[in-house]
């Protein structure tokens, strides 16, 4: 394996570690329990780091915990939105899918294949700084901002070009 690559998984380890220890205090703090089952699936959450479906996020789980079932994943999914870890999205493909915030870039926004569904965040300062120009210049404050660009990729591999 490169530098690079073990740079990066010993990165994303170290988040995951990161995001964990936050969920375990805030469970603490809300009076709740952790267990086995509710422990797996916020480590793959937060280990998969990406916009994942509760079906998606079963079948990654079932992979360590075959007997898991979909309503485990699908309440522990709630709770980390309740407890402020993730966001649900609707991209407009039919499924929530959750968006994992722990430590993330408030002001990333997303690019859509319209083909493929794949799901790319961005962060544009040039763009955050024109929005937030043009809302002062209209003497507003930003509260929240949610941009999504549903585009057609280039990608020839892309499996539903038609």
């Amino acid at each position: 394996m490169s530098e690079v690559a073990q740079q990066s998984e010993s990165e994303r380890d170290e988040r995951v570690e990161e995001a964990l220890q936050a969920f375990y205090e805030r469970l603490q703090e809300e009076g709740l329990k952790s267990t086995k089952q509710r422990d797996v699936i916020v480590e793959r959450f937060f280990w998969l780091d990406k916009h994942i479906s509760a079906d998606e996020l079963l079948e990654d789980v079932r992979e360590h915990l075959p007997r898991i079932g979909y309503a485990t994943v699908y309440r522990t999914l709630k709770l980390l939105v309740d407890l402020g870890f993730a966001v649900p999205k609707d991209f407009g493909d039919g499924q929530t899918r959750y968006d994992p915030i722990h430590n993330q870039d408030p002001q990333h926004d997303h690019l859509i294949c319209v083909d493929c569904r794949k799901i790319i965040e961005f962060n544009d300062r040039q763009l955050n700084e024109r929005i937030q120009a043009i809302v002062a210049e209209m003497s507003y404050t930003v509260r929240r901002k949610k941009i999504e660009l549903y585009a057609e990729c280039t990608d020839e591999s892309c499996p539903n070009k038609g």
